[in-house]
């Protein structure tokens, strides 16, 4: 990381720590997107990387969540993430950004169909994740547990789970 000359200038260091939870030196965060693929960032600031290849990176790799993880912060919404998006995926799972930002990106990522509700049918695929395939619980067990859910956590009673 020491290594080289930064590929940012003192204005755009500036900009990044300041629309994250990062300092000047994390923002040295770019060595690793650029590891991800070094053939196609080198020393392009712009470069945008397909979701195969962030998928490669270590802290998503077994996250039974990192397809949606990548699409929520991905600015084209297709997975596909450029540096800006990287390093914001970076901060918000940074231990300095605040639990209501957490919060917020992580019922994006559990709303798999996009209708700002958690649903019945989104609560199904994230028990489906956690558990697995080597898990595969059956059809009574699963309604069950998203019945469960449901009934502990939509204060309103609309069969879904709202982050307001």
């Amino acid at each position: 990381m020491g290594q080289g000359k930064s590929q940012f200038t003192v204005e755009e260091l500036q900009d990044y720590e300041d629309l994250t939870y990062f300092t000047k030196k994390e923002v040295f965060a770019h060595s690793k997107f650029k590891a991800l693929a070094p053939e196609k960032v080198g020393h392009n600031k712009n470069a945008k990387l397909p979701m195969a290849k962030i998928l490669q990176y270590p802290e998503l790799r077994v996250n039974p969540f990192r397809d949606r993880i990548c699409k929520v912060f991905s600015s084209s919404n297709d997975g596909d993430c450029t540096f800006e998006d990287f390093l914001d995926m970076m901060s918000v799972f940074s231990e300095m950004a605040p639990k209501a930002v957490k919060a917020e990106h992580a019922f994006r990522i559990f709303d798999f169909d996009g209708d700002d509700m958690i649903g019945v049918s989104d609560l199904r695929e994230v028990i489906e994740r956690l558990c697995g395939p080597e898990l595969k619980l059956a059809d009574s067990e699963l309604q069950t547990l998203v019945q469960n859910v449901l009934e502990e956590a939509d204060l309103d009673d609309d069969g879904a789970l709202s982050f307001a």
